[in-house]
């Protein structure tokens, strides 16, 4: 959508959440505290079973709506799961209440209550994934996670942040627990003899923002010296204790992405502690998400092996750390949430993810959890991957923005011509020219460091209660901020880049590195894959810059790229190679055909599968093998390693 338009958004998003609060209710306190037991021991069956009493206003209100989280922090769209809650059970004064879902609203639960009535006593359960479904897991046998809103159930009315909880958490016996919820006094605490947990008061909203890790194997790792003012703790969980073993480099390379952040912001921690918590496990699902003082990250159990082979997640921390500062402290004012009823305001996702995404490269760099070879193997194979996916043509950057919004259930059979999400990737790339700009113009003397800093650090500001509080911003904003670092054209720069469609893909101007093509795959492209799932997954052969296809190891194409030599020869993800050549498919006789087809033979030919159909294709590639890499500009500055250098 148009600059003009993307203003104007957030203008009527803004004033929007100041009616809303007017409208559903008084913006002070709820009265009294919500108290919240859930009992997570049930690891056999995945149920959490939880206890909740709710006080009420005096006089009691006739009707109360209580509401079950749908559009997440984090998420960025509606992505609570309301048919996990079953079991609903709500009385007063030892009288059962029938209760009724609002048909417009069905996340919303609407309760006749007695005049005489002082509190709610609500029971219900949360039915975790178990295997097989389809969704993450949530509760495996070493590791658990527990996500606050998927196990409460709030008033309408007062805003989240003016609605106060009391939280406890059973445990399973001699496990341990991370989150950035503290006890009564603020002191950190883990369960006592009968497996129960107790954290002090906080509101709803600082509740849903501090999920808990907990499980059998937990160990803790100061990345600060001890006496640091708001320190952060690496949290390792693992599904068995050999999980938890890393060496001194690997420790220390995470130790060094606390002081790299603090130099880069300038050295403002917008937090009061901060809790990297890490699940190594092939139980519990791969995730990476967000939160003002903790992120909830799950890994596979190969982490810390290959250490020089492969980045695999160790980008993903440094991408989560940075969002305390960019996301939740300076936070796009359509993401400020008054509740979690309300659609999000997704405009700046570019500066949110995208943003994110690029110093989250950056510091994995400079604290050394990553190498600069690995990065620039990493940014070409990006640069290649955007290049190749054919939806740039007709669908905008900024209109990615509003997938997430979309909700869960996407289409994705052509996931190259529909765009999924590039607000991360290409919004990184995006950031990265704006850097080599500033670097450029400046002689090297500003960058991104500089925006980092001024705009995103400063001073932190904190609530009555001691909790932070975000500094909602716009787009005006952040452009005025850029203009004060380096004078330049920076929206028609973003516009161009936002609202263009065509093919050239953003990333590389001013680094003194350009994209180049190789016959074989790097050491980082043949170690790499991707960071969910469990670690037997397998790697599918990439012949995206060739053929336009991935193919895994029984044939089956996992991708087609549309507008492809496989996409003009009629081939679909789903089908099966069987044969290259009248030769049975294996990897290495696909990378032998496509050398002997170098220079003007015929067409390679392919038997597939289709069901229970088989045919034979053509597909007219005569380029050899391709993979990306990037090359030096000679006699250019190198500014992307400027960039990578640790401060």
């Amino acid at each position: 959508m148009h600059r003009h338009f993307r203003t104007a958004v957030l203008a009527v998003i803004a004033s929007w959440c100041a009616a809303a609060l007017g409208a559903d209710g008084p913006p002070g306190s709820w009265p009294g505290t919500m108290a919240l037991k859930v009992d997570a021991t049930d690891l056999d069956r995945r149920i959490v079973r939880v206890e909740q009493t709710l006080p009420l206003p005096k006089p009691a209100p006739a009707t109360l709506s209580l509401r079950f989280a749908r559009y997440l922090p984090g998420g960025h769209g509606p992505y609570g799961d309301a048919t996990r809650l079953a079991g609903l059970v709500i009385e007063a004064g030892g009288r059962r209440l029938a209760w009724r879902r609002e048909s417009a609203d069905p996340f919303t639960l609407v309760v006749d209550v007695p005049s005489n009535a002082g509190e709610l006593s609500l029971s219900f359960q949360y039915l975790s994934p178990v295997r097989g479904s389809g969704d993450r897991a949530s509760i495996a046998r070493s590791v658990l996670g527990i996500e606050w809103e998927s196990v409460l159930l709030y008033p309408a009315g007062p805003s989240i942040d003016a609605v106060r909880v009391l939280p406890k958490l059973r445990l399973p016996p001699r496990w341990q627990q991370a989150s950035a919820l503290r006890g009564p006094a603020g002191e950190p605490v883990q369960p006592g003899a009968d497996g129960w947990v107790a954290f002090g008061e906080v509101s709803v909203e600082t509740l849903v923002d501090s999920p808990l890790f907990a499980g059998r194997h937990l160990k803790q790792i100061p990345l600060d010296p001890p006496g640091t003012a708001r320190p952060v703790v690496l949290s390792l969980f693992a599904d068995d204790a050999s999980g938890l073993e890393a060496g001194k480099a690997q420790l220390d390379a995470h130790r060094a992405l606390a002081v790299q952040a603090d130099k880069l912001f300038g050295g403002t921690r917008h937090f009061r502690h901060y809790d990297l918590m890490l699940a190594l496990s092939d139980e519990f699902g791969g995730m990476g998400l967000e939160h003002h003082e903790s992120s909830e990250n799950g890994l596979r159990p190969d982490y810390f092996k290959d250490w020089d082979e492969a980045i695999r997640g160790r980008e993903l921390l440094a991408h989560e750390y940075v969002h305390s500062w960019n996301g939740k402290h300076a936070r796009p004012a359509g993401l400020a949430q008054v509740d979690y009823q309300r659609p999000t305001g997704n405009t700046l996702l570019w500066v949110y993810e995208g943003l994110t995404e690029y110093w989250g490269r950056v510091l994995a760099a400079r604290a050394g959890l990553t190498t600069p070879e690995q990065v620039r193997d990493r940014l070409a194979n990006i640069l290649a991957d955007l290049g190749a996916r054919q939806g740039r043509l007709w669908r905008p950057l900024q209109d990615t923005v509003n997938d997430p919004a979309l909700g869960p259930g996407w289409s994705r059979e052509w996931e190259s011509w529909q765009r999924h999400s590039d607000f991360y990737d290409e919004a990184a790339l995006v950031w990265l020219e704006a850097d080599m700009t500033m670097r450029a113009a400046s002689g090297g003397r500003r960058s991104l460091d500089d925006l980092a800093r001024r705009f995103f650090g400063g001073p932190t500001a904190t609530r009555a209660d001691g909790s932070i509080a975000p500094r909602p911003y716009g787009e005006d904003e952040l452009l005025a901020a850029l203009q004060g670092v380096q004078r330049h054209d920076w929206r028609r720069f973003f516009d161009e880049r936002l609202e263009a469609t065509g093919r050239v893909v953003p990333g590389l101007a001013e680094s003194g590195w350009r994209l180049a093509w190789a016959d074989e795959e790097s050491r980082f492209q043949a170690h790499e894959r991707g960071w969910e799932g469990p670690s037997g997954t397998e790697r599918p052969q990439d012949l995206a810059y060739s053929l336009g296809l991935r193919v895994i190891g029984d044939g089956t194409l996992t991708e087609v790229f549309w507008g492809s030599p496989a996409f003009n020869a009629g081939l679909t993800k789903g089908m099966a190679l069987v044969a290259v050549n009248d030769l049975a498919y294996k990897p290495e006789r696909v990378e032998a055909a496509l050398r002997d087809n170098r220079e003007g033979r015929a067409p390679l030919r392919l038997l597939v599968k289709d069901g229970d159909l088989y045919r034979t294709v053509t597909v007219d590639w005569r380029g050899g093998p391709r993979y990306p890499r990037l090359e030096r500009v000679q006699g250019t500055p190198d500014r992307l390693a400027e960039a990578l250098r640790p401060r």
